[in-house]
């Protein structure tokens, strides 16, 4: 659907979400952009490639290591970001129409801890607490079924 809203403005969801991130990072190194993203090389050279060619990123070489190309916005991309974010923000406001704030605000909380949860698992530092709850959910789980059989 945000494919379907942005396809006027003549740019995808992809390409969108790398522009506005090399807009927060301007001049960040290529290959950098493309592990904070969590995105193959590859995949981000394509994309960057298409904004490159519509005019609203452009790659340098480092003044430095001439074989690490950094990526700018130029001066139309900034913009055309603004019209995006205005685009951005009406849409937006129709996902959420007709959603209780307080709704909202506890949806986005348990997404929050979702992730932090899953940041925890994936570095290995989830804590034992996290286990012991699990455990004695399923202890809580048994004890009714006993009750239950009885």
């Amino acid at each position: 659907m945000f494919d379907r809203a942005l396809a006027p403005l003549g740019i995808t969801r992809s390409q969108w979400w790398v522009l506005a991130f090399i807009s927060r990072k301007d001049g960040l190194p290529q290959t950098q952009l493309a592990n904070e993203l969590d995105v193959g090389k590859v995949a981000v050279g394509a994309l960057i490639d298409r904004l490159e060619s519509s005019g609203f990123v452009v790659r340098q070489a480092d003044p430095v290591d001439r074989r690490v190309k950094r990526v700018y916005v130029t001066k139309q991309a900034r913009g055309f970001l603004e019209k995006l974010r205005k685009e951005t923000d009406k849409f937006n406001a129709r996902i959420v129409n007709g959603i209780d704030r307080k709704q909202l605000e506890a949806a986005s909380e348990a997404l929050l801890a979702m992730k932090h949860n899953l940041i925890a698992m994936s570095d290995g530092t989830e804590t034992q607490s996290g286990q012991d709850e699990h455990e004695d959910t399923q202890s809580s789980k048994s004890r009714k079924k006993r009750r239950a059989a009885a």
